[in-house]
């Protein structure tokens, strides 16, 4: 299950940035995904990098979306898909903003109704499409076009409100663990209801770090313990194998902090508070694969 196909469903020269995960997560999604995908894209950074229409990078047929609809609109078309007696893959893939905030409503809504698609929001924990503003997803203490001095409040917990829902298949991901990304894509589109994948998506503009250490940044999250990669199958828990090497012996958090220019003067206080959150997600985890949480 590695997904890491030859035939490409991303074309080259797209308007990303330099250092994009966000595209890199989405050429690894539509190689697990194959040809027979219809992809719903809010506004957000992807509805940039898809080019200007006519012309467009992706080989599959895109829908683009209000930003609040991304959920609403994929509920409608798999249904449409059903009636019709097709299986086409549907996968709304959205940012942060198109999630954690602006699409939360429509996101609960198509997984109560238990709609057959993958919700895939990939996180690079602001609006990035508009500029880096703050959302739901930015991490205490970050900078950020709307919270110059560092964000004053804690991220939401967006994992733990889909897990409330109690969905078939849910898994998180990293842009920096591409095979872990794929096998999950598949488990997702392999099960019937809906599935829902929370990938991080490292931003070098708006997380101010070279572009050439995209793959660097997303793998000192996971070592850190920082972000963590899990699958959850309704009730059951399966950490990865990254996730269970960092809770063994984890990379010190300033290891991830400090190469990133959108924590610049974060205060000791704030960064043990973000530790000691990370080690407590972690333990959460831990329990709840071991089914004592």
């Amino acid at each position: 299950m590695s997904g890491l196909q030859e035939t490409e469903y991303i074309l080259k020269c797209t308007s990303a940035c330099a250092g994009c995960s966000t595209s890199l997560i989405l050429r690894h999604v539509l190689a697990a995904a194959g040809p027979d995908t219809v992809l719903v894209i809010p506004a957000c950074c992807t509805s940039v990098i898809q080019g200007v229409y006519p012309k467009t990078s992706f080989r599959i047929p895109v829908y683009n979306v209000a930003f609040a609809a991304s959920a609403a609109v994929a509920s409608g078309m798999s249904a449409a898909f059903e009636a019709m007696g097709k299986k086409t893959n549907v996968i709304a893939y959205a940012g942060d903003g198109g999630t954690v905030d602006i699409g939360i409503q429509a996101l609960s809504g198509a997984l109560e109704r238990e709609t057959n698609f993958l919700y895939i929001c990939y996180d690079n924990e602001a609006y990035g499409n508009t500029g880096m503003q703050r959302s739901g997803s930015t991490p205490l203490g970050a900078r950020t076009t709307t919270t110059p001095e560092g964000k004053g409040h804690k991220k939401k917990d967006l994992d733990r409100i889909v897990a409330a829902h109690s969905i078939p298949y849910m898994a998180t991901a990293c842009s920096a663990y591409p095979k872990d990304l794929a096998g999950k894509v598949e488990k997702a589109l392999a099960t019937k209801g809906p599935a829902f994948i929370h990938v991080l998506a490292p931003c070098p503009p708006g997380w101010r770090y070279p572009a050439e250490k995209t793959i660097e940044m997303g793998k000192l999250a996971v070592k850190t313990g920082v972000w963590a990669l899990y699958e959850r199958m309704y009730e059951t828990v399966v950490i990865s194998g990254p996730t269970k090497a960092a809770m063994i012996k984890p990379t010190p958090i300033e290891e991830y902090i400090k190469p990133q220019g959108r924590f610049k003067g974060i205060t000791p206080e704030t960064i043990t508070t973000i530790r000691l959150d990370s080690e407590r997600m972690l333990r959460r985890l831990a329990a709840e694969e071991e089914g004592s949480c």
